[in-house]
């Protein structure tokens, strides 16, 4: 019997309106006008928490949010963040700026759903469009978007890699 294929959904979250804090729409655009491997799928939510919430809650065997995160480094710095058991990201300090990813994963939980291993590839912003906000991406972030689109398809290989997918009992 076939081994059954995981389910893994790349969510690209941010707002368009305010500058770097894009990079995880732009990012999500770019992957999903790749051929991905079966049972991945990209889907842009922009500033929709509670769509991120709902289809977070939908059977997927992991997750990987795509958005600005601003952790002090150089602009355009990538960050892989795992997400631990307690719905706390492990050694960051995601800011909500458009979207809070974090609160994304506790509605999704306290909707009672299952929250599937999570992570973050966030990138370093220059800026998150200040108070008159700003359309496009600064030169570092743009940059960072091919070596992220890397980043994110071995991410989902190693995630792919390591679950374990529930196989339905079926009577023969």
């Amino acid at each position: 019997m076939d081994k059954p294929t995981p389910r893994i959904l790349i969510a690209g979250i941010g707002n368009i309106f305010l500058a770097d804090d894009a990079f995880g729409v732009e990012l999500a655009q770019m992957l999903a006008q790749r051929q991905l491997p079966e049972g991945m799928e990209v889907r842009d939510f922009g500033i929709r928490g509670f769509d991120l919430a709902y289809a977070m809650t939908a059977a997927w065997d992991a997750v990987i949010l795509l958005d600005a995160v601003p952790r002090g480094g150089d602009p355009g710095t990538l960050y892989v963040i795992e997400h631990v058991e307690h719905g706390e990201c492990a050694g960051t300090a995601l800011e909500p700026h458009s979207m809070d990813p974090l609160r994304a994963l506790e509605l999704a939980r306290s909707l009672g759903g299952r929250i599937p291993p999570t992570v973050v590839i966030g990138c370093e912003p220059v800026t998150l469009g200040g108070d008159e906000g700003s359309i496009g991406l600064s030169t570092p972030v743009k940059y960072a978007l091919q070596p992220a689109l890397e980043l994110v398809l071995k991410t989902a290989e190693r995630l792919s890699s390591g679950i374990q997918v529930e196989q339905e009992e079926q009577n023969v």
